[in-house]
């Protein structure tokens, strides 16, 4: 759940759009048929939250709001119920002269999230470029309490169908270097995370880890490649990560174990308005790993944490289509496998779910888009407001 944490941490950013200027800007002035460079200027320096033709674009605000910005993203991830996040981001302004790969802004993000079913947390973050764009720091600290149901394994098992109510309270922080090597789109990074966590059960019987309090320290190692266009919607490009994180007594941590992750995804450019991405990932662990810590499926329609195991692995597929000035519709579908192996038997959950989203173009020298997505799995339906790209990786 920690990863959908962080997601909606950096999906915050830029969602000011529709709460402010923007909007303010399109009910005040009527777009124009025609309009000279010269008026196309003035326009623009007079009103940061639209362009020149009147549609509201966050673009030249984040540009000039040297400050922190407050942003609200409503939560309606089924695992956790509705809420919402509230921050304070500040975005830099990035090079649009920097070819793919290059130039990525600056970004800062303060916030705290609750839902309706009593889950709390606070979130901080920075990622920033240091010598010329060959350095890269990212550091971020959380502190929640997130109340979920767990499901076990398998697809036969008691859990799967009389799932346990537990709170992960979980404080801890991570920082990582990532350096580029050369003038490619490739980086190496070194990382280390250091968190407390706990489970607490609702229910008389006695699990393992109920109510034991853990300390997780470990060091990420990773190996990445980056062309995107952008990292908020890309439309070109491509993105693999290969990382593997070691917990040990050592490190800092009371449990040995080991994960190894690797994710890829490739945006492709059909034509002027449409595009299809693909977003593939596996995940293993190995070791005395604690339930909370066992790879997921996280996709769209699925509920986070609800099908478990030591071996995930999804792939997802994405066509979008540029229908009308700012506006594209897009459908996805995509399937996950989570496998563990208890007592020497297999257990094994399979998923599949899909769905359809329409995006606004908020910002479009950030390549920002944001919408709302409707998706559907054997679990039910479920609605997912969005900032930027589903896939989005910093």
């Amino acid at each position: 759940m920690t990863n959908q944490i962080r997601l909606h941490a950096f999906k915050a950013l830029g969602l000011l759009a529709l709460l402010s200027s923007g909007m303010n800007t399109w009910a005040q002035t009527a777009p124009s048929a025609v309009r000279t460079p010269a008026e196309a200027n003035a326009r623009q320096e007079s009103s940061p939250g639209a362009d020149d033709n009147g549609w509201p674009d966050l673009g030249n605000f984040i540009d000039r709001a040297y400050g922190f910005l407050p942003l609200a993203i409503p939560i309606t991830e089924p695992a956790v119920g509705l809420g919402a996040v509230g921050a304070l981001a500040f975005i830099d302004k990035q090079n649009p002269e920097a070819g793919a790969g290059f130039g990525r802004p600056n970004i800062s993000v303060v916030g705290a999230l609750a839902t309706d079913n009593g889950s709390r947390g606070l979130i901080l973050g920075d990622m920033r470029y240091w010598m010329d764009d060959r350095l890269q720091t990212l550091v971020g600290a959380i502190k929640t309490s997130v109340n979920l149901d767990y499901y076990g394994t398998g697809e036969q098992g008691f859990l799967n169908k009389h799932p346990r109510a537990y709170s992960l309270n979980l404080s801890g922080a991570r920082a990582q270097a990532k350096y580029r090597i050369g003038q490619s789109q490739n980086w190496v990074g070194l990382g280390y995370m250091l968190a407390n966590s706990s489970a607490t059960f609702n229910t008389p019987f006695d699990f393992p880890e109920n109510d034991r309090s853990t300390r997780l320290g470990g060091i990420n190692a990773t190996f990445s490649h980056d062309s995107r266009d952008n990292i908020f919607t890309p439309r070109s490009g491509n993105y693999m990560e290969l990382s593997v994180s070691i917990f040990d007594q050592t490190l800092g941590s009371d449990l040995k174990f080991t994960r190894l992750n690797l994710v890829g995804m490739q945006y492709f450019p059909l034509d002027a308005k449409w595009s299809l991405g693909l977003r593939e990932s596996i995940s293993f662990n190995y070791g005395e790993a604690p339930f909370y810590m066992q790879p997921y499926v996280l996709m769209r329609g699925v509920p986070a944490m609800r099908y478990q195991g030591e071996k995930v692995a999804q792939v997802e597929a994405e066509l979008r289509w540029q229908f009308w000035q700012r506006f594209s519709l897009l459908g996805f579908v995509g399937a996950g496998s989570a496998v563990d192996e208890i007592r020497q038997l297999t257990q094994t959950s399979n998923v599949v779910a899909g769905g359809a989203g329409l995006r606004y173009e908020l910002a479009r020298k950030y390549g920002i888009h944001m919408g709302l997505d409707i998706a559907w799995s054997r679990d039910g339906p479920a609605a997912y407001f969005q900032v930027g790209s589903a896939w989005m990786r910093p």
